[in-house]
């Protein structure tokens, strides 16, 4: 493979309709005879619903129609868990679309009301009269788990939608053996995940042919038609789903919701084109949240250091549904990857997933990964507080040695490779951590603390194989698939069956190409979005679009490589063992002169004048690739932070992040990427929280309330690599979304209490806000 463009820090090529504002959102989008939904939500967490009142909604000015749930009885079957986690008493609650009879977080659905403008819609909707009967709620994942806590479901024991157990080794001897035991309870708070694009659907039903069209939010368009089917009984063949331009998802755009399905509801009732689009308080309130667990965590160990074991409790707070892929987040994505980097001889972890009176949860970026790493790399740093070794020295004994080709962890996967040493020494060595620590041991200035944290990561991304999808409740495939066409000119067109909205692979798949094949990549299109017109895809999360449709994508690209040399050495009058390729040329062994470029082979391809015998004209090829195992990126990052005692005031001075993609198709991309991810952990350590009162009432519901980062509070990010390739891909990429979110999050809650050990703090719960540092120190006081 020519590296002449792979590798390349090209600019992106969606960077100018973003940044010009001429990109097509869903909410841009206006159609013929269009109304417009407004959707009316419980302000209760919990409480039944005595009467529904639409009389006066409905005649007012512009109103076209208002739905309940007794409307929708015989067209809308409930809204899908997709993954269904096997041997773990699984019990899924029916999720209407329009609630029936009890209301279970406040954003819930209750009406919906369609009108000729927004505007009408939304004024109308305050004249739909609802009575309730308010019902005690639970937040907490832990409380509603306790015999006496409110009941969300009633066929539903204790809340308990699942039990999920991984175990490996003989956990009761590695704690009976231990020299020393650590432990901690972690909060692992709610987060909002606060995409710029609030979502949206404008579905527009065509009577006559039975034909649905549906714009949406989405991150998997295929998934979306597949189960709005299901949903709303439509053959596959009548829908087709086109994901425009979708500004951030980060996991919330994963799921299918009510919302989508009653706005194609509408418009199947109506004959007309609906739309709908969320304003960002029902985005606060029913866009799904991220995280949520209470974590009880024990490490054993031996005196040196050598750990023996890890024991968790985590009960995980699912909210008042089972969203569409929320079963497998804090099990299989989690539970799976507590062994991380460093040799683990025993694990068990429970989790229970309970129903809560909040907002579903599904995946966030990183997805049950950087709760595994958070609970690991925490236990690293308080085990060494233990023994009174430096954090780097416990980790250095316990990390898994360089491997090229595979190694079994004790949670049964099989690692691809990894150099987890290199990653850490590379980053000690980048911010002189020896430095550091003699500037640290002059003690605080002007009663400001030094605090250095790491956190060393592995992750399980690419997302695959299909058999192991099925074999953990996936209820779907994990293959991609692409085409490639090439049009006489040489242009070329590219069909993926993923989904990506804002990671680059327009530009990194036209990289891909132009390196197999030698065009330059400004001449290929990459098509993606829209099921009419690409093949299937499962879907872009877990960070493999890459990882499996850039593989795809590879394949066909040497499908095309292999006819074309047939094709050239017919033309060349030379036998094909005798060819050779190099960037686009195919040529006759040791005749460099005598070649046929791919552009040469594509007119030829496509008029058939000359071909040889056997081969059909047109080139064209496709694959669809199930990977044989998931990938597994790995990394080390690095924070400083200054903590000032007198305020609690927290400042991150450095950051060091490296990650390790195996190689970089656009390594500005993979900068953009990893800064991103850092960010949104570090959003999570020191600021963000979705805050729930005692009644269920989201007190963090704008942006008013819910801090988010900026880049003022940020240092500049340090971007470092070792790249580490994936035996079994094709191109050996690993995958990259999601990599700064799994190590920043530890790494910066680390650093602080560092900072803080000297005053005797040792546990603080997230975000590590100010007030909450300063309490601590108070407390620790005495």
């Amino acid at each position: 493979m020519s590296t002449r463009i792979f590798g390349s820090g090209i600019r992106r090529r969606e960077d100018p309709r973003l940044i010009t504002g001429t990109a097509t959102y869903t909410d841009d989008l206006t159609l013929p005879r269009m109304v417009h939904a407004a959707m009316l939500r419980s302000p209760h967490a919990h409480a039944r619903i005595t009467s529904i009142d639409t009389s006066n909604a409905a005649a007012a000015a512009g109103v076209v129609a208002v739905y309940t749930h007794a409307d929708t009885v015989g067209a809308l079957q409930p809204t899908p868990c997709a993954w269904l986690l096997p041997d773990s008493d699984l019990k899924v609650a029916t999720y209407h679309g329009l609630a029936k009879d009890v209301v279970r977080y406040v954003g819930d659905l209750v009406a919906v009301l369609v009108a000729e403008d927004r505007y009408a819609a939304e004024d109308a909707l305050e004249l739909i009269e609802v009575d309730y009967e308010p019902l005690p709620a639970v937040i907490d994942p832990e409380q509603a788990a306790k015999d006496g806590a409110p009941q969300l479901h009633d066929e539903i024991p204790r809340n308990q939608a699942f039990h999920w157990t991984v175990a490996g080794g003989d956990i009761d001897a590695a704690f009976e053996q231990a020299e020393v035991v650590v432990s901690d309870r972690i909060i692992q708070q709610r987060l909002i995940p606060n995409a710029m694009e609030t979502r949206a659907a404008l579905a527009s039903y065509t009577t006559a042919t039975g034909e649905l069209t549906l714009w949406n939010t989405t991150q998997n368009p295929h998934i979306v038609r597949f189960l709005m089917s299901g949903v709303c009984g439509l053959g596959e063949d009548k829908i087709r789903v086109v994901a425009p331009e979708v500004g951030g998802g980060f996991g919330s755009k994963l799921a299918v919701y009510p919302a989508d399905f009653v706005t194609v509801f509408c418009s199947m009732r109506l004959g007309r084109p609906v739309k709908w689009t969320e304003t960002r308080s029902e985005n606060y309130q029913a866009t799904t949240h991220g995280r949520d667990h209470v974590q009880q965590v024990e490490l054993a160990a031996k005196k040196d250091g050598t750990i023996t074991g890890l024991r968790c409790t985590v009960y995980a707070g699912m909210g008042a549904y089972l969203s569409t892929a929320a079963p497998g987040i804090p099990t299989i994505l989690h539970g799976l990857m507590l062994s991380g980097p460093y040799t683990l001889p025993a694990v068990k972890e429970d989790v229970y997933g309970t129903y809560t009176n909040g907002t579903p949860v599904d995946a966030y970026r990183g997805a049950g990964r950087p709760e595994a790493t958070f609970m690991l790399e925490r236990m690293m740093d308080l085990l060494a507080a233990e023994l009174e070794m430096d954090p780097v020295d416990v980790r250095k004994k316990n990390l898994i040695p360089k491997f090229d080709d595979g190694h079994e962890v004790i949670t049964t996967l099989s690692y691809d490779s990894g150099d987890y040493p290199a990653a850490l020494d590379k980053v000690l060595a980048h911010a002189d951590y020896a430095g550091l620590r003699a500037t640290q041991a002059k003690g605080p200035i002007n009663g400001t603390y030094l605090g250095l944290g790491l956190a060393n990561y592995v992750e399980m991304c690419g997302l695959g194989p299909s058999q192991v999808a099925g074999a953990i409740g996936f209820q779907g495939g994990l293959w991609e698939s692409a085409i490639v066409r090439f049009h006489p000119s040489g242009k070329v067109h590219v069909f993926i069956g993923a989904s990506p909205h804002g990671q680059g692979e327009e530009t990194t798949f036209a990289q891909i190409v132009s390196s197999e094949l030698g065009v330059d990549p400004n001449d290929v299109k990459v098509f993606h979005g829209d099921t009419d017109m690409t093949p299937m895809g499962w879907g872009t999360y877990g960070s493999r679009t890459t990882a499996v449709g850039g593989a795809a994508l590879a394949l066909t690209a040497r499908k095309i490589r292999d006819k074309a040399k047939v094709i050239a050495a017919h033309l060349l009058e030379a036998a094909v063992e005798d060819m050779d390729y190099e960037d686009g040329k195919f040529f006759v062994k040791g005749a460099p002169d005598q070649h046929k470029t791919i552009t040469d082979i594509a007119l030829m391809a496509n008029v058939a004048w000359n071909m040889p015998e056997g081969v059909e004209a047109g080139l064209e090829a496709s694959t669809f690739y199930d990977p044989p195992n998931f990938t597994f990126p790995f990394g080390t990052h690095l924070a400083v932070v200054e903590v000032e005692a007198e305020t609690g005031v927290v400042t991150l001075t450095r950051y060091i992040a490296l990650d390790d993609c195996g190689p970089q198709i656009n390594p500005v991309i993979v900068e953009g990427q990893v800064h991103g991810g850092v960010v949104q952990g570090i959003g999570q350590a020191l600021w963000e929280e979705a805050v729930y009162d005692e009644g269920g009432q989201l007190v963090t519901g704008s942006m008013l309330d819910y801090a988010l980062p900026r880049a003022d509070m940020l240092p500049d990010i340090e971007v470092l690599s070792t790249v580490t390739p994936s035996p079994h891909h094709p191109i050996g990429v690993k995958g990259v979304g999601e990599a700064g979110t799994i190590g920043s999050t530890v790494a910066v809650y680390n650093a602080v209490i560092d900072a803080l050990r000297p005053l005797g703090v040792t546990s603080i719960r997230m975000p590590l806000t100010p007030e909450r540092v300063w309490q601590a120190i108070q407390q620790a006081k005495g």
